[in-house]
């Protein structure tokens, strides 16, 4: 479980980024922030800068497995801890970027939450990694973890069990939106029967299948 610290970010015309997460202990309130553009996120004591493309309910809570973080590790030949792709749950034997649009996570007693969409890399993303070619290389992987919303408050604490207490009957994964949006557009008309889409998501594929 991580939360953000501000930093300066000079890698995108905006003062302050909150893409530095860090491991927190105890347990955080999570709840349902207000729509995008002021700045809210789902975990207490954390909040975005660039309020035009992050935030809001249907980016509520990043998450991204351990797992993937690993191979990146190993592929890049660097440390990476958790929280260092700016997400806000790490987490450990469960498939994010396999995860349904509209699947419900569990989390502890009483957090549910349901995959809204994928995260797509920005500049000050690649800034933060300092790696050459970033955006390139990390899209080529589709492999972006998941972005949620808030379906019942609760709050979360490094080591609780994750549930998913529901999956739709669809086939769009995480990874199949994600190539759809970004480096495959034939996959468009797929991902429509997915109703867990943010509304302004699911108006720009109409508009590109138009």
């Amino acid at each position: 479980m991580n939360v953000g610290r501000p930093r300066p970010n000079p890698w995108k015309g905006i003062g302050a980024t909150g893409i530095d997460k860090q491991p927190v202990d105890g347990s955080v309130a999570v709840t349902a922030p207000g729509p995008k553009g002021a700045g809210e996120v789902g975990l207490a004591g954390d909040r975005v800068y660039d309020v035009a493309h992050h935030g809001g309910t249907d980016q509520a809570v990043y998450a991204y497995a351990r797992e993937d973080l690993d191979r990146w590790q190993a592929e890049l030949g660097r440390p990476l801890g958790n929280g260092s792709f700016g997400e806000n749950l790490t987490t450990a034997g469960l498939d994010v970027t396999g995860a349904l649009v509209g699947e419900r996570w569990r989390i502890g007693a009483d957090l549910v939450l349901e995959v809204s969409c994928a995260r797509i890399p920005c500049g000050t993303f690649q800034g933060w990694l300092g790696e050459q070619g970033w955006i390139k290389r990390f899209t080529a992987a589709a492999v972006p973890g998941a972005y949620l919303r808030v379906i019942s408050p609760g709050s979360v604490a490094a080591g609780d069990p994750v549930e998913v207490v529901h999956r739709p009957e669809h086939d769009v994964t995480v990874a199949l939106l994600f190539r759809a949006v970004t480096s495959e557009p034939e996959l468009l008309p797929r991902v429509v029967v997915a109703d867990a889409l943010p509304a302004d998501d699911r108006e720009r594929i109409r508009r590109r299948l138009s």
